[in-house]
């Protein structure tokens, strides 16, 4: 494989899942980990991402607020918040997690809609705070650098106390027998936490992330609820699905 295609692949998956790691993307493309090292140096030197240690993340990840044009698959996903925003109704109890779908959500829910929204984003909590009649509750904790996303023990058990309505969980990886899956340790213990705090589980999620595995499991597909993507619903892509009693919309 060129240089410039291994490149292209690893932008690609940046792109999509905001975040790799070095080990994961040499076991992907079938090369040594220093081989993907250099290449993130020379993407990163030419601010094509940046740089982390033990792997990279998207610009767009890095860069809060979030601008258009450093969100990627912006179309896609601005559809998947205009079919997500059917599923909220007055008066209800939410939760959203971080990820830039879910922001687009909360960019969009209309300003007279009377909700009360709890999240662990910083970014997505910024951007309630616009909405004059939403109540925003933080759900507090250390928080991490990359995704600004409060994580550990405090969080956690915050989620414990509540029950929310409608859970939106920002969606890394979806595959139909392996479930959810994520790459941050901390991250899944959270998505658990959310999980359990939720009557229904909704998953946002561009039809690039699905078939995708990432290392750490968060739950099986079939306790998700309802999955949103910028597809029909009668899309093949989708068929893998039909048998986990999930909605697809």
């Amino acid at each position: 494989m060129l240089k410039e295609e291994r490149q292209q692949i690893i932008l690609n998956e940046v792109r999509i899942h905001n975040k790799v790691l070095l080990t994961d993307l040499a076991s992907f493309l079938d090369v040594s980990t220093d081989t993907v090292r250099r290449d993130i140096k020379e993407l990163d030197t030419l601010k094509k991402l940046k740089k982390v240690h033990g792997g990279a993340i998207s610009l767009g990840f890095d860069n809060h607020p979030l601008v258009g044009d450093k969100i990627y698959a912006l179309e896609k996903k601005s559809l998947i918040a205009q079919k997500a925003l059917r599923l909220i109704k007055e008066g209800q109890v939410i939760l959203l997690s971080g990820g830039t779908t879910n922001l687009e959500i909360a960019r969009r829910i209309p300003n007279k809609v009377r909700l009360t929204c709890f999240t662990p984003s910083l970014p997505i909590a910024f951007q309630l705070l616009e909405k004059p009649n939403i109540e925003v509750v933080f759900i507090g904790g250390r928080l991490s650098r990359d995704s600004q996303i409060a994580v550990g023990g405090s969080a956690i058990n915050m989620l414990s106390d509540i029950k929310v309505d409608l859970c939106f969980m920002g969606t890394n990886s979806i595959h139909s027998i392996e479930g959810l899956t994520e790459f941050d340790w901390e991250i899944v213990q959270m998505k658990k936490a959310m999980i359990k705090s939720s009557r229904k589980v909704i998953s946002p999620c561009i039809s690039e992330k699905i078939g995708s595995l990432q290392r750490y499991k968060i739950c099986g597909a079939e306790e998700v609820d309802i999955l949103v993507t910028e597809l029909e619903p009668w899309d093949m892509k989708l068929e893998v699905f039909k048998n986990k009693d999930i909605e697809l919309l």
